[in-house]
This record gives structure tokens, C-alpha cells and sequence, in this order.
């Protein structure tokens, strides 16, 4: 079975402001170990807020790991509310958010096994500085 990892971030530049989301993929051995990054995906998504970005994040990268071939994915994210919104420990109350929640939902299905867990921001720094070079690539000031 073809096991991921995936390190997802999302940020805008004032909230609102010109956001991106962005994930890094890491190959994972049968014992779990991460291995070479084996994939990338980032999208700017114009004027939104922190939390639009980090689900684009996610949702650009399970649809890269998809597309990769990927079965099962492990998940990073320190973004901790949506961990817990995708893990059902609190419910999704805005509009726009629950759209993009469902994305990840149908995208989630996809996979044999999908698994999404918290992470302190300094394990996060290749899906962080890929949000950043995006929106650095449009000439958004920080």
C-alpha cells in the first residue's frame, strides 16, 4: 500500500487579506518512518481569511497525494481547530468554512486510510515557507 505524509499550512496576510494554502508530501515506509518529499501543492485563493487558506491547504494536498497514487495519508497540520473540526471534536459553524470541510470530507473518502493529527508550527516549516512563497510569487507584502 502506498503510505504519505502530508504537511498542509495556510496563511493570508491580514485576515482577511491575499491568502494561499499549501501542503508538502513525504514518502512513508511500511514501518512509518518519513522519507523523501515526493510532491508539492499550493494555491492562491485572492482576499480570504486564515482559516479559507489553511483548508485550501488541505484540500490541494489530498488531491495531490490522490493523484500521486497515494492510499493512505498521514495528515499535519498546526492549524488545531481544523484538526478538530475534520477529527468531529467541534462543529464547523461558518458557511464558507463548511463548504470547504466538505471538500476535504469527499476527498478523505478517497483514501483507504486517512488520518489527521496536530503539530507544533516548527514541524510545519516546508508547507509554512511554500504558503509564503506563493504569495511572495504575486508580490504580497508581508
Amino acid at each position: 500500500m502506498k503510505r504519505v505524509r502530508m504537511y498542509a499550512d495556510g496563511g493570508s496576510r491580514g485576515n482577511p487579506g491575499p491568502a494561499a494554502g499549501a501542503a508538502v508530501l513525504f514518502a512513508l515506509s511500511a514501518s512509518g518512518e518519513q522519507g523523501e518529499r515526493v510532491g508539492d501543492a499550493a494555491k492562491y485563493i485572492g482576499i480570504d481569511t486564515n482559516n479559507q487558506a489553511e483548508y485550501t491547504g488541505i484540500i490541494v494536498g489530498l488531491q495531490k497525494a490522490l493523484d500521486l497514487g497515494y492510499e493512505e495519508i498521514d495528515v499535519r497540520l498546526d492549524s488545531e481547530l481544523a484538526v478538530k473540526q475534520i477529527n468531529g471534536i467541534y462543529r464547523v459553524k461558518n458557511p464558507e468554512i463548511a463548504k470547504r470541510f466538505l471538500e476535504v470530507h469527499n476527498l478523505r473518502t478517497k483514501f483507504i486510510k486517512a488520518t489527521f493529527s496536530h503539530v507544533f508550527r516548527e514541524q510545519n516549516t516546508a508547507a509554512d515557507a511554500l504558503v509564503n512563497q506563493t504569495l511572495d510569487a504575486i508580490n504580497v507584502r508581508r
